[in-house]
């Protein structure tokens, strides 16, 4: 069977035809589509519905799964990310994403509102090197996910910024959710210098394609370290305006079935809010990363 890579008309993507990911892949079709992922960034495989062990099955054809990350987050930075009404059959290398809500109790993380720009897990020293998602439920309109190409995003900069953003760290806060939902103990933030978080590079070299890109990691309570507060407001400011161009994204409009393999170390995603009162159920894996430079 061959691998057909048909690349998206944007800022990254590509579309994956070919292969059947519910049953074990050949080398040729792994090396392919490994090929791929390092090229775009971001694959689409378009309505192709698998249980949760092929969707680890597959993951782990291309490297470790790594767990969710949540006890060595609620740990380290002693914050509550638990879902209490996760279903217990669902394997702990699966992280749910979902607004439903049974018995009372949340499924699945995130919710039903937007969620913005930013990087799975940055928070932690060695964030996953990829995440795959995929939608089991989908509502009959909202929740898009938009991916977003930092590669491309340090590439265009002015000359003058990238030599001064070299050697540059910034704090990637641990105090809210990717939907802006503050962690308990964390509603107030006084001193951004001292903010729980990952110290990571500014820039990082990414460890198979030996390409820089941006990582901003996301933008609530972010400081780059070494600079006065209004400073590092300023440049950050700066650089997330310059990143969040249109031309640097594309746009995943979900059907059910549908596997989105993004490249976490390079590419980051947001998400558009849908109505709370319809169903939106997505299963994740992560493969394991390392840590940033």
């Amino acid at each position: 069977m061959t691998i057909a890579v048909s690349p998206f008309d944007a800022g990254l993507g590509a579309d994956i035809c070919g292969v059947d990911i519910r049953h074990p892949i050949t080398p040729f079709e792994r090396d392919a589509i490994r090929g791929a992922w390092l090229d775009h960034l971001v694959l689409r495989f378009r309505e192709q519905p698998i249980s949760d062990e092929q969707h680890m099955a597959f993951t782990r054809q291309f490297g470790d799964l790594e767990f969710n990350p949540v006890a060595l987050i609620e740990k380290q930075y002693g914050v509550n990310t638990r879902t209490d009404g996760r279903r217990k059959e669902i394997p702990p290398e699966i992280s749910v994403i979902s607004n439903i809500v049974e018995d009372g109790k949340a499924i699945g993380g995130l919710g039903y509102g937007e969620a913005f720009w930013h990087t799975d897990s940055s928070l932690v020293e060695a964030p996953p090197a990829a995440s795959l998602l995929r939608s089991l439920e989908i509502p009959p309109q909202g929740g898009a996910t938009y991916f977003l190409n930092m590669y491309s995003a340090y590439e265009t900069l002015p000359d003058d910024i990238k030599e001064r953003i070299a050697g540059m760290k910034v704090i990637h806060a641990a105090t809210h959710s990717s939907g802006g939902k503050a962690h308990k103990g964390f509603e107030t933030v006084s001193d951004l210098t001292k903010v729980p978080g990952a110290r990571q590079p500014l820039v990082r070299t990414h460890p198979e394609t030996g390409r820089k890109a941006l990582f901003l990691g996301r933008r609530i309570n972010s400081y780059i370290l070494g600079l006065p507060v209004e400073d590092s407001e300023r440049l950050l400011d700066y650089l997330w305006a310059h990143a969040t161009q249109e031309k640097f994204t594309w746009r995943q409009d979900w059907l059910v079935g549908d596997l989105i393999w993004w490249d976490n170390r390079c590419a980051m995603h947001r998400r558009d809010a849908f109505d709370r009162n319809t169903r939106r159920l997505m299963h994740c894996t992560q493969l394991k990363g390392d840590r940033p430079v």
